[in-house]
């Protein structure tokens, strides 16, 4: 039976079959029918009272404004960059993950998000996720973090009007990532949350700073970043694979001839000419391949023995991916480059960081495992 909130019955349902109740309907159902007839009117004009959701206007990075839910309950990120974003600020409201965690993961991450499912990516390289992907699972916004730039923008812009889901772009850059928390924090409702991020993150670049200003220029280490097991792929002076090594102090050797950051194929011969005293790399098999490899034995880092492989657990903590991720390892590359002027230690401040960010307490066994 259909209602009409204005006239009442429909003449018809589906079927063409009358809906009007005749008098031996009325005198069957009685008061207790008339009531029900009554109450389920009721119900109907309360909903369409209510209309859509509420609605709010919300800037992102780039200055597109774009209408969110009120309440924001339901994030896909575009990448992994933003899946680590939004899990820091707001592991309930992410409805899986780019790429589900390995098992030697797990550990490092917060137990309400370990199961999450596998929904693929919408950027970056071999993006995974369909429109008809996403929009089955029914985000009320979808969050991109790292470059801004017209390609993502673009993608942004096409994805948005394709399903009709709200597109945020979150500028990626390092240096921004106080704003990107506080801004997106803001947006997801988890304002005070993204604040206590945002102070500690300053905290973290002020004592960084600090540290690398009290050692004159010329004695900061000149330094290459070893990507894939043959290290020769690594990232041009101001990408935003290396910016962390640069905003460290180091002084990236990389100049790949062209302004601008992105990542770059580089050969042996032009390591040898750039002659880095320091290498740094996520990959335990270039560590292998420098000290083997007599090709690599020319470079004064491998001389030097100064090959430093960073910790990778649950994310990378130089680029992998470039993400909130890269703070932790802004305190160790501290370390590493200036141990007489970086307060603390490594392992304090990762127990620390772990604790706060990532909303897990690292056992000893786990901290040992993590940083051997």
């Amino acid at each position: 039976m259909f209602v009409d909130p204005v006239g009442g019955y429909n003449r018809s349902n589906r079927n063409g079959v009358s809906n009007v109740p005749t008098a031996s309907d009325r005198r069957r159902l009685g008061p207790f029918g008339r009531w029900a007839n009554a109450a389920l009117l009721t119900v109907v004009l309360l909903a369409g009272a209510a209309g859509p959701a509420a609605a709010r206007d919300v800037t992102d990075s780039v200055g597109r404004k774009v209408q969110v839910p009120d309440r924001v309950e339901r994030v896909m990120a575009a990448g992994p960059p933003a899946s680590v974003l939004v899990y820091m600020l707001a592991p309930e409201k992410m409805i899986g993950w780019n790429t589900r965690p390995r098992e030697a993961e797990l550990p490092y991450l917060n137990p309400q998000v370990r199961d999450l499912p596998e929904i693929g990516r919408l950027t970056g390289r071999g993006n995974t996720a369909s429109l008809e992907t996403v929009m089955k699972a029914k985000p009320d916004v979808i969050v991109d973090f790292g470059n801004v730039n017209p390609t993502y923008i673009s993608l942004a812009e096409r994805t948005q009007s394709q399903t009709g889901i709200p597109y945020l772009l979150i500028d990626g850059h390092f240096g921004r990532t106080v704003e990107a928390l506080r801004l997106l924090g803001s947006i997801l409702g988890v304002s005070e949350r993204a604040e206590t991020l945002a102070r500690r993150t300053e905290a973290i670049f002020h004592a960084v700073d600090e540290a690398s200003r009290a050692v004159p220029a010329a004695q900061h280490p000149r330094v290459y970043l070893a990507r894939r097991a043959n290290g020769l792929e690594s990232g041009n002076r101001g990408s935003i694979n290396t910016e962390i090594i640069e905003r460290a102090g180091g002084i990236n050797v990389v100049d790949a001839g062209r302004e601008g950051g992105g990542l770059v194929a580089v050969s042996l011969e032009q390591v040898l000419r750039w002659n880095p005293d320091t290498i740094i790399t996520a990959d335990r098999n270039f560590v292998s391949e420098a000290k083997s490899n007599s090709a690599w034995a020319g470079v004064e880092a491998v001389k030097k023995q100064r090959i430093f492989r960073s910790p990778t657990l649950p994310f990378g903590w130089i680029d992998g991916p470039p993400s909130v991720n890269r703070l932790l390892g802004l305190q160790w590359l501290s370390h590493l480059f200036f141990p007489k002027s970086s307060p603390g230690d490594i392992r304090g401040d990762a127990r620390d960081f772990y604790r706060l960010f990532y909303q897990v307490n690292l056992s000893d066994a786990e901290l040992d495992r993590l940083l051997q």
